[in-house]
């Protein structure tokens, strides 16, 4: 009897080493079969090695059908069982089997509870995951490493780290394996909960515990998104102590990805290099970093490396091609990966495909990009609608960037902050409120008008389209109001001729003790320049030195232009003389200020000191030197500063360059010549310069040439009532007085009156 059980043990262990060695499914079928003729298919301990088998293959239904023949009391066969479904992705079933063994209340093992969890996180299965939780506080299983493990890493998926906290606090016999999920689940929320992470990898290391290579991955992603490169920095000095995560493509990758983050891209690319084996997530990780870090020349040249190195280009790597190609304008480089792409057929993900689209966009190719938007059937994102409007509006098309965010809040996908900033700033520049109102009505039922920023835009559009009590009404509901805000409501009172309510307004920003930048004082000074109180801008010029502001470029431009208005020219060329950076707009500045002093030499002086310095002139330099030559009777002077421009600079004269021209001909009596040059006007329907050659033929008293200006002026339409007054001067001065009354009659129908004059005193 003693010889026939040790005979049984015997082929009982073959067969166990057969099963555990065998490597083929036809080897394994035909040694289940020998398991079943030699009468051990009851035999519980060869069944739990068939089943781990089968599990090994994912031949599931094999599985359960031996786990159905057997003794079902045996946790390790359930275990198994559960095990082999797991691995073969069927959570469900892992759920399912695990309800079956509670009701046969046989116990439960700390495996089943462990890959039930793992289950539910895969699954979504919140309600069930906290069963479980149940269930292994009533069996002492809560205590355990890898299920406490388990349980923090579901609450993390399921975003509740508190409960997470709680558990990891409840293990009593904490291991390497309880506290790198803890860390790992820290570091997967980011933010703040970064920090913690970093607090539980020390209270490890006080308590005897050494980080592994997966709790060094986790604390390197907590130092990406911190920016602490010093803390990164230690990691890597302990990795390399340790001699860990060498030659480990994960560790490298993380750690080569802090480095760039935090903004050492040099120590990035020495990791990136001295790397054995380049695979493509290390290559799509270096690339990215560089983008992030606005080095999109750095992150071409890895990119062509990288198709160089013949490896393997998946969505995120010909994403990262694309968008250097956007960055940089390389339009034939972007249409060539295009072309791969479909040459490939490669199919696009939401990701590829907005960088697609974005790199058309910025490739001034929107025909293209509007045609991939429109041909996209999959679920739009907010990320690819926000790329489409920004590609509308970077090439001026404010319509169609209107209608697309109108069919992505009608799909009720929710525009971001930028992208709702960026359509109201277009509008503004349009004037078209209606739209704006609209937009306004749906950031008021989604919530979005307590976002400081967004309010403050739309303080800004209502401003410039006129509708200053709007923006005012905006400004008061605002309740955390910031430089901006403040900023903006002075400028729009500025703009609409309400300077006393700017400088008020100014005076209530002081009290509430926000300090001044340079941009509100730019518009300060623009307001006191409205108001000709000369005490003031030198108040306020004090108040800039005092604050160590007087460097700012565009702040020391606009006290320039205040001080040269009011008759100061010294003290405006001293500024300008001891900028300690003087640019281009600086000096279309003092140029102007020469010319509205009537010394012409010196802003000549000023423009070879230009070309001395190498500061090529634009459009404003020049329609500064054609003001300052008509103001002076320059007339040869001035035609040839202006032959000179497309001549030798290249800059195509626009309506304010020619209506300079006309101006300077008008003013000395050479009518015929500033009639030939409106006819050349790339826009003839400029009201403006019509006006200015009109003023000129009444001055010279051409009155035929008058005649035909102001018909020509009545078909315009203008919206400026000084032009219709022109008009009808010019007609009164002839005795035509039916033309006067039809002139002013249609004035009256427009709604024009004519700007009153007033003068200033300042005692």
């Amino acid at each position: 009897m003693l010889r026939c059980k040790n005979y049984t043990t015997s082929i009982t262990d073959k067969f166990a080493s057969c099963l555990e060695k065998c490597t083929e499914i036809s080897d394994l079928r035909k040694l289940h079969a020998c398991v079943i003729t030699r009468g051990f298919d009851q035999n519980e301990f060869l069944c739990s090695k068939l089943l781990n088998s089968y599990a090994r293959f994912n031949l599931l239904a094999e599985s359960k059908w031996v786990f159905n023949k057997i003794i079902k009391r045996d946790l390790s066969v359930w275990n198994s069982i559960i095990v082999g479904c797991f691995r073969a992705d069927q959570y469900g079933e892992v759920l399912r089997i695990y309800s079956n063994l509670r009701q046969k209340n046989i116990g439960i093992h700390g495996a089943a509870i462990t890959f039930a969890l793992k289950s539910c996180v895969e699954s979504g299965a919140t309600e069930f995951g906290r069963n479980l939780h149940a269930d292994a506080f009533k069996f002492g299983l809560s205590y355990d490493p890898f299920v406490g493990s388990s349980l923090i890493n579901f609450y993390t998926k399921c975003d509740e780290i508190g409960d997470a906290a709680k558990v990891f606090d409840e293990i009593t016999d904490r291991d390497v394996v309880a506290y790198t999920s803890m860390i790992t689940g820290y570091a997967q929320l980011g933010n703040h909960h970064s920090y913690n992470a970093f607090r539980v990898a020390k209270e490890m290391q006080m308590n005897g515990f050494e980080p592994n290579r997966v709790t060094l991955v986790s604390l390197l992603q907590c130092a990406s998104r911190l920016r602490t490169l010093e803390n990164g920095r230690s990691i890597h000095g302990y990795a390399i102590r340790r001699q860990i995560g060498r030659l480990n493509e994960v560790f490298e990758t993380s750690l080569l990805d802090m480095y760039i983050k935090c903004g050492d891209p040099y120590s990035g690319a020495m990791i990136f290099d001295k790397m054995t084996q380049k695979t493509t997530g290390s290559w799509n990780a270096l690339i990215t970093g560089h983008l992030q870090l606005q080095q999109p020349l750095e992150a071409f040249g890895r990119f062509l490396q990288m198709v160089s190195s013949k490896c393997d280009l998946d969505l995120i790597a010909l994403a990262n091609g694309l968008l250097c190609c956007a960055d940089l304008g390389y339009l034939l480089v972007g249409k060539a990966i295009h072309c791969h792409i479909l040459r490939e057929r490669v199919n696009l993900d939401l990701v590829c495909t907005t960088a697609l689209i974005d790199m058309y966009s910025k490739c001034k190719h929107l025909s293209e990009a509007t045609s991939i938007f429109h041909a996209t059937e999959a679920n739009k994102d907010d990320a690819l609608f926000n790329v489409m409007i920004s590609g509308y509006l970077n090439n001026g098309r404010v319509f169609e960037a209107l209608e697309t965010f109108q069919e992505m809040v009608t799909n009720y996908i929710r525009p971001n902050t930028g992208t709702i900033i960026s359509v109201l700033s277009a509008l503004s520049d349009t004037k078209y409120v209606r739209a704006s109102k609209s937009i306004h009505a749906y950031v008021y039922r989604q919530g979005l008008e307590a976002n400081t920023d967004i309010s403050n835009q739309f303080v800004n559009t209502y401003a410039k389209c006129g509708f200053i009590e709007s923006a005012k009404q905006v400004f008061d509901k605002i309740k955390i109001k910031d430089r901006v805000t403040w900023t903006s409501m002075m400028t729009g009172f500025a703009n609409n001729g309400f300077p006393n309510e700017a400088v008020y307004l100014c005076q209530l920003m002081q009290r509430e003790n926000l300090h001044s930048d340079a941009i509100t004082f730019t518009c300060l000074v623009q307001v006191l320049n409205q108001l000709g109180s000369l005490i003031l801008v030198k108040e306020g010029h004090a108040r800039i030195y005092r604050l160590f502001l007087e460097k700012d470029t565009t702040l020391l431009n606009s006290l320039i232009t205040t001080y040269s208005k009011w008759g100061k020219f010294e003290t405006a060329r001293n500024l300008f003389k001891y900028m300690s950076e003087k640019h281009l707009s600086s000096w279309n500045t003092m140029i102007a200020a020469y010319g509205m002093h009537g010394d012409f030499g010196g802003a000549l002086e000023l423009i070879e000191k230009m070309k001395n310095e190498n500061v090529s002139p634009d459009g404003v330099t020049f329609r500064a030197i054609l003001s300052a030559c008509s103001h002076n009777g320059l007339v040869e002077e001035g035609l040839s500063a202006f032959r000179s421009m497309e001549r030798e600079y290249g800059i195509v004269p626009s309506d304010e360059h020619y209506g300079c021209v006309m101006d300077l001909l008008g003013r000395a009596g050479r009518l015929e010549e500033a009639y030939n040059v409106l006819e050349r006007l790339p826009s003839m329907r400029n009201a403006s310069n019509l006006g200015a050659l009109l003023s000129a033929c009444r001055v010279h008293g051409d009155t035929e040439m008058g005649e035909r200006i102001g018909r020509w002026i009545l078909d315009v339409g203008p919206e400026n009532g000084s032009v219709y007054c022109s008009v009808s001067n010019m007609y009164a001065g002839g005795g035509r007085w039916d033309e006067v009354a039809r002139v002013g009659f249609l004035a009256k129908g427009k709604g024009l009156r004519r700007t009153a004059g007033y003068s200033l005193i300042e005692f």
